[in-house]
């Protein structure tokens, strides 16, 4: 039975349509959506795979059936018909991909404009044409009000463990303005308080400073709660990346750049610099933990019992505020010299000291 061609072609394109459409929305190549922005750009990658499937599937089963329909028969050594072209099929193929194309591009930029992606009220990268005042005591004032983001700069940058570092780095020093800050990436809902975290990266680590001073090398995230994340580098270039957030943000020495999101699956999530910074570049991950509010509190409690401690410890064995007998009193025990001995020898030293007055 010959079957129609126009029957054929839509019976392909409907069994086309579909094992693409099925492809798209079930292929498990993306780790579990874990922040409320996922969801979104989960949505734009399956519809860019449901379209890069049929398309692929599409252009193999064209050169399938030319392959076949159209190859040489044994014994032809005729030239074959001179085709010269097809005006509209070639008007048909380049108008669908630029319509996908430009389809796409709408769909993403939805998206990121929708996750804060782009402001037109933020100037902040405009005003590096500015030059900072070197050496003029009244250089900030004048900067403070050319640029908005300088009121935010000291506030933002806070990092206890590596302002020194961070102050010395000539792409900081040399900055073309105080205060200039990367584009942000993400939202915040809208009456939740945000918690904000400082993440500084360095080669091969993060560091990440709590509300309180708190700081650790790990991240500790309570599920439910946006989030507000200042990354900065100390040295050279890094990037924040989780991809079960689906949010990644560069981190540029003397830079500030922002991420925010809220975190909506609990469980266990690696941090991976996705910016090349070095050697061990492949080595520079840590995780982060998104937890429960009742966890993450005695998490960060027991941090700041930790830190009093080491912070008490430190002020307790500090030479300066240490007595003579306090400072020897480790090195007398390591070469053997008892209590008594000391007993001994301290009437002797005292009878010397008659003696020579």
């Amino acid at each position: 039975m010959n079957i129609p061609s126009q029957i054929s072609t839509l019976l392909a394109g409907i069994v086309l349509t579909l094992v693409s459409l099925w492809y798209g929305q079930n292929h498990n190549l993306l780790p579990v959506a874990a922040t409320e922005a996922a969801p979104l750009v989960d949505n734009l990658f399956n519809a860019m795979l449901t379209i890069g499937t049929g398309i692929f599937l599409l252009v193999n089963f064209v050169l399938v059936f030319a392959l076949l329909r159209f190859r040489r028969k044994s014994g032809d050594e005729s030239d074959g018909d001179p085709v010269h072209g097809n005006i509209p099929l070639e008007i048909v193929w380049t108008a669908i991909p630029a319509i996908i194309v430009l389809g796409i591009s709408i769909y993403s930029f939805d998206i990121y404009n929708s996750e804060g992606g782009f402001d037109p009220m933020d100037h902040s990268v405009a005003h590096g044409q500015h030059r900072q005042m070197k050496g003029s005591a009244i250089a900030a004032p004048l900067i403070a009000d050319v640029d908005p983001n300088q009121a935010t700069d000291t506030a933002v940058k806070q990092n206890p463990v590596t302002d020194a570092v961070e102050e010395d780095i000539p792409a900081r020093r040399d900055a073309p303005v105080m205060g200039i800050e990367s584009p942000k990436v993400g939202r915040i809902p809208a009456g939740k308080e945000p918690l904000t975290i400082a993440a500084a990266g360095m080669q091969y680590a993060w560091l990440f400073t709590y509300p309180d001073e708190i700081i650790s090398g790990e991240l500790h995230l309570p599920v439910g709660r946006p989030v507000v994340m200042n990354i900065t580098a100390n040295d050279v270039l890094h990037a924040f990346w989780v991809p079960e957030f689906r949010l990644k943000q560069d981190a540029v020495p003397g830079r500030q750049s922002e991420i925010r999101f809220t975190p909506t699956v609990e469980g266990d999530y690696p941090v991976i610099c996705a910016e090349l910074c070095g050697a061990y570049h492949g080595a520079m991950k840590t995780h982060v933990l998104v937890e429960s509010q009742e966890s993450y509190d005695a998490w960060l409690q027991s941090m700041k019992v930790a830190q009093a401690d080491e912070q008490n410890r430190a002020i307790a064995l500090s030479p300066a505020q240490m007595t003579d007998a306090e400072y020897l009193a480790p090195y007398a025990q390591d070469a053997g010299v008892t209590p008594e001995m000391l007993h001994q020898l301290h009437p002797m030293s005292e009878g010397s000291e008659a003696y020579s007055s």
